[in-house]
């Protein structure tokens, strides 16, 4: 898209949005906003990766609403790439970008969102604030996922419940704790499935994590392969399906020693389910 490089980045300029359950999201820019330009629009960038250029853009129509307020829909389809979003007024087609700033976000409704099957492809959206302040949403898309509904952390054991969307499980299901940067180490744990095929439970024994006597400290992600006939596999465990779109800070489980070392349950960046072993 031929559009001048993002300008404003400080300004003051605050649209509030509104999300529903089924993934759509509005954007409410004031009146001021238009600034006399005869067809507005409001741009969602795909942040990219350090150093990489843009490479996506999605484009939505500014609509006048009665009282002279601004609206924009994101539709549920087509589904967002995974990634962080940043939206920009865009006065008029090739103008400079204004970056928009967080009014008030109505996102009660993905509260519960965990409560809700989900089919596949699974599509999350959460709009959020920027640690500069600005307004951004948060995007998943995934062939199906392991939704966290529990965590439990004892001196000795992690028992963790989940829940599978997109898929269900079958024979053979596993849970899978791969240890990272570790030339393909697992570690095999067992699944107690539910009757309806998706609510499953495991336990993490500590002392397994730790057996080898190794005290540097490693990190293992966790994964639940749903059999042979339940989809693609692995499907890492992590929690999206709710209105906090970076939990790795707000989320903090109890850590346990064992044997020299401290074993602590956390979600990483990209709100997936890992358990971290530190030395102490």
């Amino acid at each position: 898209m031929n559009t001048k490089p993002d300008t404003a980045t400080g300004t003051q300029l605050r649209a509030d949005c509104t999300a529903d359950a089924d993934g759509r999201i509005v954007f409410d820019l004031p009146p001021a906003a238009a600034c006399d330009a005869p067809s507005p629009q409001l741009l969602l960038r795909l942040r990219p990766k350090k150093g990489q250029p843009e490479k996506t853009v999605h484009v939505l129509d500014l609509e006048t609403a009665h009282d002279g307020r601004l609206l924009a829909v994101l539709e549920p389809q087509p589904a967002l790439a995974e990634g962080r979003w940043d939206p920009y007024l865009l006065p008029e087609p090739g103008a400079s970008r204004l970056r928009l700033r967080p009014g008030l976000r109505d996102l009660r409704a993905l509260v519960d969102g965990h409560l809700r099957d989900r089919p596949s492809p699974v599509a999350v959206r959460v709009p959020y604030v920027t640690k500069d302040g600005c307004l951004a949403v948060r995007a998943w898309l995934r062939t199906a996922h392991a939704e966290v509904e529990g965590i439990d952390v004892t001196d000795r054991t992690t028992t963790v419940r989940a829940r599978l969307h997109g898929t269900s499980l079958s024979g053979g299901a596993a849970v899978r704790l791969r240890l990272r940067g570790g030339n393909g180490t697992v570690r095999d744990l067992e699944l107690r499935g539910e009757s309806d095929g998706r609510a499953f439970s495991f336990v993490v024994d500590h002392a397994e994590l730790v057996a080898d006597g190794d005290a540097k400290d490693r990190v293992w992600d966790v994964s639940v392969h749903a059999g042979s006939d339940g989809g693609p596999a692995p499907i890492r465990l992590g929690r999206l399906l709710d209105d906090v779109a970076d939990r790795k800070e707000i989320f903090v489980y109890p850590t346990a020693v064992v044997g020299g070392a401290a074993v602590r349950p956390y979600y990483t960046v990209d709100n997936d389910l890992s358990v971290e072993v530190t030395g102490v």
